[in-house]
């Protein structure tokens, strides 16, 4: 009797096409085929405990991505040949894109290549699938952001090399430099930093506020792309938890070490996503929500019953939470004011809020905008209708460690600026907050490295001697096309144009 092969389900499939197909190696020491494996500290006792949040095998991941691709590449095409981006709610609107396309999608391109490298050096064969799989997901979302937002270059300035830019221009270090100290660790921080702190923990408030952003101010191309990455980042947020857990479960020596990274890696994405708070309080021309209230809900409930839940393995919240959830209130008003003032150095136009969005952030932020930023603001719209627009012909010093302008205020006194210094081998080092200070601390070989863009323009190592010099030359902007303030640009009379004719 011919017996009949049986089929085999999802989890037997995967088990045969992944795990099943690594084997123990007989000639080569294990430890240095995985030389970076052990020197972080981390203890890893049974690799097969690792549960695998993704389930996917290579050809059905094809398969479902090819599907998606197809939908979202069909939505890119009606949205250009239907002049799609006549159709946003103002002009204003595609400097969200501008900052998003220069500080965001070069780090899906850099996840790529962070997972890519880390998943080499792993043992067990589950952890080294998950991030194959995570690793082509954020090179396909890198690509695809770069495609939705392609169409906007052919109408306004600005769009023209983000990934020259966010590799040079000053402000867009702080991204930067967030993967680069990444990608520059072990390969379990990098996954703590990666896959639990920003994924888990902070990427609803990357993405879900830009999203909607886009939905609400009519970019159809860029909120598909949305659409199309969910199913991805659902994923990417369930490995995160994943290992986390992984990690605290297979020894209790671990415990110490990942509640220092994740120390570490949420006060640097706290302060990475200053730049997301902005946007939203004053980037897009309809209103979502506030920066305040996108901390409120996804992070302080949701953060808050994640530790809840964490509590059991002996970790805590991070370190300075309470100075990041004071901080909610104030620093999109504090961003928005130094790039008002440093346009001539960045990629995107600046403007003062009118009356009817002053009227909302008041609304929004009824304990700090009316007393501390609403008196500035209306004393620098009245100086530019007088015309004398303010601009700041220097550049601001930058943070050690998270690069960010030290333009953010002390914890308990907002109008006093927030500054620590650090000596280590007889020189002076900068901070932005006790926070990054610690991270200094901790690892001060590391960060005395760090490349910090307007030290080097002063220096003289960026092809100019003054900032003009160095927008031009070596940032590839257009001054007065690119940036500088929104009122009287190329951008306003081309939009003004599309208007009328219309």
């Amino acid at each position: 009797m011919n017996a009949k092969n049986r089929k085999l389900n999802l989890k037997d499939k995967y088990q045969y096409l992944t795990r099943d197909m690594a084997w123990e190696p007989t000639y080569q020491d294990k430890k240095d085929i995985f030389p970076e494996e052990d020197f972080e500290g981390i203890k890893i006792k049974d690799w097969s405990k690792w549960e695998d949040p993704f389930r996917l095998t290579m050809d059905s991941y094809w398969k479902y991505q090819a599907e998606k691709e197809k939908k979202l590449y069909a939505i890119f095409d009606a949205f250009a040949q239907n002049n799609g981006h006549q159709n946003i709610s103002d002009a204003r609107y595609v400097n969200a894109l501008k900052l998003f396309l220069s500080g965001v999608s070069p780090l899906e391109y850099a996840a790529f290549q962070g997972y890519a490298k880390v998943g080499r050096q792993f043992s067990g064969a589950g952890a080294r699938v998950a991030c194959q799989m995570q690793a082509i997901d954020e090179l396909r979302h890198s690509q695809t952001q770069q495609h939705a937002m392609s169409h906007y270059n052919k109408h306004f300035n600005g769009l023209h090399d983000p990934a020259h830019m966010h590799d040079r221009v000053w402000f867009l270090s702080v991204p930067k430099s967030f993967f680069d100290d990444a990608r520059s660790a072990g390969p379990f921080e990098f996954l703590t930093a990666i896959s639990f702190s920003f994924e888990y923990v902070l990427t609803n408030l990357l993405f879900v506020p830009f999203m909607s952003g886009a939905a609400y101010n009519g970019d159809m191309a860029t909120v598909t792309f949305g659409f199309s990455a969910q199913s991805d980042e659902a994923r990417h947020m369930t490995l995160g938890l994943e290992v986390i857990k992984f990690i605290l479960e297979q020894h209790e020596d671990n415990v110490p070490i990942i509640q220092k990274w994740i120390d570490k890696w949420f006060w640097r994405g706290f302060r990475l996503l200053s730049l997301v708070g902005m946007m939203m309080d004053y980037m897009l021309p309809n209103k979502v929500m506030s920066w305040a209230e996108a901390w409120e809900t996804y992070y302080e409930k949701s953060g808050g019953a994640l530790f809840k839940d964490l509590e059991r393995y002996g970790i805590r919240p991070p370190k300075y939470q309470d100075v990041a959830n004071a901080a909610k209130n104030h620093i999109s008003h504090q961003a928005w004011a130094t790039f008002y003032q440093y346009s001539k150095a960045t990629n995107f136009h600046t403007w003062m809020p009118d009356e009817s969005e002053m009227k909302w952030l008041a609304e929004k932020y009824p304990d700090s905008f009316d007393k501390y930023y609403r008196p500035r603001f209306e004393y620098w719209d009245r100086k530019q209708k007088e015309g004398e627009r303010f601009y700041n012909d220097t550049l601001p010093q930058l943070c050690q460690v998270c690069q960010i302008p030290a333009i953010f205020t002390e914890h308990e006194s907002p109008s006093v600026l927030s500054l620590r210094q650090v000596e280590y081998n007889d020189e002076r080092y900068h901070f932005c907050s006790d926070g990054c200070a610690d991270i200094f601390n901790d690892e001060p070989e590391k960060y005395i490295q760090a490349w910090l863009p307007v030290h080097q323009i002063y220096q003289g190592n960026c092809d100019g001697s003054n900032v003009s010099e160095v927008v031009s030359n070596y940032y590839n902007m257009n001054l007065g096309q690119d940036n500088l303030d929104y009122e009287g640009s190329p951008d306003q009379k081309r939009w003004q144009e599309i208007k009328n004719n219309g």
